[in-house]
């Protein structure tokens, strides 16, 4: 067996220098990693909005002369007005609305509630056991301040939170908008650098592959996002026509919960019962039929016009997205979580279909 032969001094010193550079290379992009990290979310969100409304972007910029800047400056003044004015007075009302809910909900232990209505005993099964327990519960002075007690602090607490989370949301949209500026104005320079980048992983397929990635945020954003919008931006409207109190902070509860099943009748439907016991049987019955008819009928038909073909997510993966992004990003996650899903979907389906399309090509004839 013949000796091994050692690496020459140069041939070491050559090894050692590569192995440097790696090093070198890694501690760079941790520390670019960590200097953008508290702003990644903000990126994110910030191209999924230029990539939804680069054409309008590129019209204004040529009824502009092709100005990229004053184009840039017009359109997050836009989302300025359209977005974090919004979420601005959301989220004031919202601060102000925690401590008369509080007050509001101790009274209401403190005074008693009602007996319980007669159909509620009717419902199958459960009606008699609930019609029971609520009729101790109401003619129970005690029981009550207990059940107060345990209630209240807990959903102060959790009022305060979603408070929080509104007010980070606020500062998260306004770097949303700084960031926006510039991917506006150097947009083309941007994707031009990911084009590049991602023909060094997908090769001749990057074009397709790029097409259909924005194709799908475009569809999740517009189709999914914009229904939760309107149906919460005409909730509001019906809370406010009814008098129904914190109008606002319920408006947004409907946009949370239009993106999982049989969410906006919860909100709805409690504000009606709201209605029925303030002795406001009228409007109770309107915000009914406002909800009914009116709210959750937008899923039905602004869905379908919204939507486009190149998303098809799933329900589940729709409220993954959203809870999820909210937990891991903050506000922002709202929106970002369900268009980074439909991001990674599209993306594994055409892998799986250009696999499988190489695969019957390279097969027997």
């Amino acid at each position: 067996m013949e000796p091994t032969a050692r690496p020459s001094p140069s041939e070491r010193l050559a090894s050692i220098d590569f192995y440097a550079r790696v090093a070198a290379v890694a501690l760079l992009v941790a520390g670019c990693f960590v200097v953008l990290r508290p702003f990644v979310a903000a990126m994110l969100f910030a191209g999924v909005v230029c990539a939804t409304t680069w054409p309008v972007y590129k019209e204004l910029r040529s009824r502009l002369g092709d100005r990229s800047s004053i184009a840039a400056l017009l359109m997050v003044l836009a989302l300025v007005l359209l977005i974090v004015v919004p979420l601005a007075i959301l989220a004031a009302s919202f601060a102000g609305n925690v401590a008369a809910f509080a007050e509001a909900l101790q009274r209401w232990f403190a005074t008693g509630i009602p007996g319980p209505p007669g159909w509620v005993a009717g419902i199958p099964f459960v009606g008699e056991q609930i019609s029971e327990q609520w009729q101790a519960i109401s003619s129970s002075p005690e029981e009550l301040r207990r059940i107060g007690r345990m209630m209240l602090e807990p959903a102060r607490k959790a009022l305060l939170g979603l408070g929080a989370i509104l007010g980070n949301g606020v500062l998260e949209m306004l770097i949303v908008v700084f960031v926006g500026f510039f991917f506006y104005r150097d947009g083309e320079a941007i994707m031009h650098a990911v084009r590049s980048g991602v023909e060094r992983v997908a090769g001749h397929l990057s074009g397709d592959l790029l097409r259909q990635v924005q194709g799908t945020v475009v569809s999740v954003v517009y189709g999914i996002l914009g229904t939760a919008l309107a149906q919460g931006a005409v909730a509001t409207i019906g809370f406010l026509i009814a008098g129904v109190p914190a109008a606002l902070t319920l408006g947004f509860a409907t946009f949370l919960l239009s993106l999982v099943p049989v969410g906006p009748p919860l909100v709805w439907g409690g504000a009606a019962i709201w209605l029925y016991y303030q002795d406001s049987l009228g409007w109770a019955i309107f915000m009914v039929l406002w909800g009914a008819l009116v709210v959750s009928s937008i899923d039905n038909f602004l869905k379908p016009l919204l939507i486009s073909r190149g998303s098809k997510m799933s329900l589940l993966l729709v409220a993954l997205g959203v809870f999820g992004g909210l937990l891991a990003f903050g506000f922002i996650g709202i929106f970002l979580g369900p268009a980074l899903l439909a991001t990674g979907l599209s993306v594994a389906q055409y892998w799986v279909r250009q696999s499988a399309e190489a695969g019957t090509a390279g097969g027997p004839p």
